[in-house]
């Protein structure tokens, strides 16, 4: 597979056919039919692909407002009594990138909230935090396969 046909492939998920055509000056229309006849792109519906980004949009905002509650749960609960503690969890939400990891230091988060305020407390922040913390033109798309 050469260069071009692996950049184009990993460009592909999402893309308009006609956005895909127009690469390497024109050039894109012979490395998309090559592609599909090989088996590595399918067609899909762009409403499809539109769906599937905003999807992916919808996940990332809501990763992003879970994150903003936690750090504020953080503030709120532990920077004037436990610096330390809220200084350890600050660093560990800045540093998760992706829901599992986000996941993990809400536990820790959720965990220390019932040490220091008890289970109602933190049963309380838990459902408001996932309140905000959700889970996930005719033309043709094309997505790998």
């Amino acid at each position: 597979m050469s260069l071009r046909e692996r950049s184009l492939l990993l460009l592909a998920d999402g893309k308009p056919v006609s956005a895909l055509q127009a690469m390497y000056h024109g050039m894109g229309a012979q490395i998309v039919e090559n592609l599909l006849h090989q088996g590595y792109l399918t067609r899909t519906s762009a409403a499809h692909a539109q769906a599937v980004q905003a999807a992916a949009l919808r996940s990332e905002l809501s990763l992003a407002g879970a994150r903003m509650y936690l750090f504020d749960i953080c503030e709120r609960m532990f920077a004037r009594r436990h610096p330390e503690l809220a200084h350890h969890l600050r660093t560990a939400l800045r540093n998760a990138r992706d829901g599992d990891t986000l996941r993990h230091v809400a536990e820790e988060l959720f965990a220390q909230v019932t040490h220091h305020a008890g289970d109602e407390r933190a049963a309380s922040l838990r459902t408001q935090v996932s309140a905000v913390w959700a889970s996930p033109t005719p033309e043709m798309a094309l997505e790998t396969c």
